[in-house]
């Protein structure tokens, strides 16, 4: 691999890429609505191009994951990966419609611009490119959906991916880092927590099981795990907090103040290092519930109890194997050091895979999933040479990820 060190980028967007974003943006892809308008859109712009796609859908044919490849099929290639759904814009003091793009001071704004239709936009404004440079090594897009409730679409592409002959050799993770090369991220696992008590008069409480008491007991349990966990650790310094985070998001339960509440919920989570055991924890929980809380709660009642579900999850990103892979991206960006993320991605299931992935991609998490989001139009330029410089390397006679 030819290096390349602060590539020189032109701040001016390209055109394509701003019109190919405004298109994308105008597709209401909240993860609560389908996704196949936008899919079939991106269908058929890769068609236009000569690119053929395969779908995989969700169990109700709602929604789709897209996935491509340009260049030959029967060898690994580098995956450029991203996710087509937003959160929501409800209540949100947004200036202007989410849906339309507005330019404003080297900005545009609109819901999904950094988290991560600008990725996407850059990918598409590139696929000509890539058509018509791509030599020995091809270049795979994957696009998924329903990221932002628990990265769950891209797991019916990786299952196909499993059966298929030949997987990617990396995938580039398109979260907004500001074109910083991320090496790892926390996992994730979230509950809902239900407690069953028993109703009665406010007035006869012996004669009750109070739901939201027995509800305060496991997230009081929660808190001191958390507090012990920021204290003693583990810790790891790369990343911020240095420490599994456990909190409390949600709680519900009674129907007024004379009645015994019967019922209590709440959802927590826990964020956690790559390197810790996140099932262990898990077990601690409701060993708590099962051996402590349970049996004052059927002292009154056997029928009593406490019910555990699990919301969410996704694995953490340890940046297994991907040393060639972070060497390659750091030398496309110009940047010398690698990061680590407090926020989640579906990196993790592709290194689950045996794919080396990294996340890189333009704009600022901390634009994500506010009021008036947006990308500054020089981090989609950055893009769009990194995709020009990604497509000179692996054209290289010989390219390998070392």
């Amino acid at each position: 691999m030819n290096p390349i060190v602060n590539t020189p980028v032109n701040p001016t967007t390209a055109p394509a890429t701003r019109d190919l974003l405004a298109e994308l943006i105008a597709f209401d892809t909240t993860s609560s609505r389908s996704n196949l308008d936008l899919i079939r859109w991106i269908e058929a712009y890769l068609a236009k191009h000569g690119v053929a796609s395969s779908l995989t859908f969700n169990a109700e044919g709602t929604k789709a994951n897209l996935y491509a490849t340009i260049g030959p099929t029967d060898v690994p290639g580098i995956c450029l990966s991203g996710h087509t759904d937003v959160v929501p814009t409800t209540g949100q003091p947004w200036t202007a419609d989410p849906y339309t793009v507005v330019e404003r001071d080297g900005k545009l704004f609109g819901r999904g611009t950094s988290d991560m239709k600008g990725f996407i936009a850059c990918v598409l404004a590139a696929v000509p490119s890539f058509v018509a440079g791509v030599r020995d090594i091809p270049i795979h897009l994957a696009f998924s959906y329903d990221e932002e409730v628990g990265c769950v679409g891209v797991r019916g592409l990786l299952a196909a991916l499993a059966d298929a002959p030949v997987k990617p050799m990396a995938v580039i993770i398109g979260e907004p880092t500001l074109m910083h090369v991320a090496r790892g991220h926390k996992g994730k696992q979230a509950y809902r927590v239900v407690v069953e008590g028993r109703a009665g008069h406010s007035a006869l409480t012996h004669l009750g099981v109070n739901a939201i008491e027995y509800a305060c007991d496991l997230i009081s349990f929660l808190r001191n795990k958390a507090n012990s966990l920021r204290d003693d650790g583990p810790h790891d310094p790369a990343f911020e907090p240095a420490y599994t985070t456990i909190q409390t998001g949600k709680v519900s339960g009674g129907i007024a103040i004379n009645v015994i509440p019967e019922r209590c919920e709440f959802d927590f989570e826990i964020r956690y290092l790559p390197t810790d055991d996140v099932v262990a924890m898990i077990d601690e929980v409701s060993t708590f519930a099962r051996e402590t809380v349970e049996p004052q709660m059927r002292v009154v009642n056997p029928a009593c109890g406490v019910h555990f579900q699990r919301i969410s999850a996704y694995p953490g990103l340890q940046g297994r194997n991907a040393h060639g892979l972070q060497s390659f991206c750091c030398a496309l960006t110009g940047f010398k050091d690698t990061i680590t993320l407090s926020f989640g991605t579906e990196g993790g299931l592709f290194e689950a895979m045996d794919i080396p992935a990294i996340v890189c991609g333009p704009g600022s998490i901390e634009q994500a999933h506010r009021p008036d989001e947006f990308i500054a139009l020089e981090q989609l330029a950055r893009c769009d040479q990194f995709m020009q410089d990604l497509l000179a390397q692996i054209a290289q006679p010989g390219f390998a990820l070392k």
